[in-house]
């Protein structure tokens, strides 16, 4: 049995095509879809169980990243246990056999797939996603705490899988508030085990963030950036330098592609991701 795991507030319509999408997979095993719900007041729980997924709710203080994705295994069945988000929507029906399949491999751990924008995605989400999530396949792997870097470490539980046993044996950090999917990957590959990217499972996933929004985000990144993929000034250092390094071959791609009018409002956006994340990443080291 594979059991698809989502955590759930207000997801409204979104949740309904991510569900649709999720009905209409092509796999030879039983399919069962958890939902925890943390407080909606859309209807979203109802929403789901008509839908055909079990609900289990808890109120919206008690939601935390890694505790609530753990609280979905335990209430699972299955023997692969996929995690997706309320506003991701496979992007065909061989998503998540496709997915599945990647967990292949004695030494592989866990994989994810690729999110590709949704039409109204705006330039620079379409070249983040295209940036972290591209179209060749990868297998990551470690062989010591020197090689960690965001790359190495990437691993994403909007669309992604583990199989039961090694949840069991290594589950998510209960207390970690976000990144808990790239801290998870942390310890798999520094315990020795792989970490497989499948470009062919792919869900629509994007989000259109505000400046504040932006900054907010990078800020939750960098205070969780100890815990997930940075270990010492130098790895913050070498942080910043790719983002700044992504931001210029960011420009360049919008300057070449004859999206210029984006470049004015892409610079004060990614001005404010890295305000936000060396915010983070300050409050993180004087804790």
């Amino acid at each position: 049995m594979i059991s698809v795991l989502i955590p759930v507030k207000n997801g409204g319509s979104d949740l309904a095509r991510c569900l649709e999408g999720i009905a209409r997979q092509k796999v030879d095993d039983e399919i069962e879809v958890v939902v925890v719900d943390s407080g909606s007041t859309d209807g979203s729980a109802d929403l789901a169980r008509r839908l055909g997924a079990q609900v289990h709710e808890i109120a919206a203080e008690e939601f935390v990243h890694g505790a609530t994705r753990n609280l979905a295994a335990r209430l699972s069945r299955g023997d692969v246990l996929v995690f997706t988000t309320q506003d991701a929507v496979p992007a065909d029906e061989l998503w998540l056999s496709q997915l599945v399949a990647a967990l292949e491999g004695e030494d592989v751990a866990g994989a994810y797939g690729r999110q590709l924008p949704h039409e109204d995605a705006t330039p620079p989400e379409r070249f983040f996603l295209d940036f972290m999530y591209g179209p060749e396949a990868r297998v990551q792997r470690l062989s010591g705490l020197e090689e960690l870097s965001f790359e190495q470490t990437l691993f994403s539980n909007v669309n992604s899988a583990i199989r039961r046993r090694i949840w069991e044996t290594h589950p998510f950090e209960d207390d970690v508030t976000m990144s808990e999917d790239q801290e998870w990957s942390r310890r798999m590959l520094l315990a020795g085990h792989a970490i497989v990217y499948e470009p062919r499972a792919a869900v629509r996933h994007s989000h259109t963030y505000s400046l504040r929004g932006a900054f907010r985000r990078f800020y939750a990144s960098g205070v969780s950036a100890e815990r997930s993929y940075v270990a010492g000034d130098e790895s913050r250092q070498a942080l910043r330098r790719a983002m700044k390094r992504y931001a210029v071959r960011e420009l360049r791609w919008l300057w070449q592609t004859g999206q210029r009018r984006w470049i004015p409002y892409t610079i004060v956006y990614e001005l404010a991701k890295v305000a936000g994340l060396q915010l983070g990443l300050r409050r993180r080291a004087t804790r």
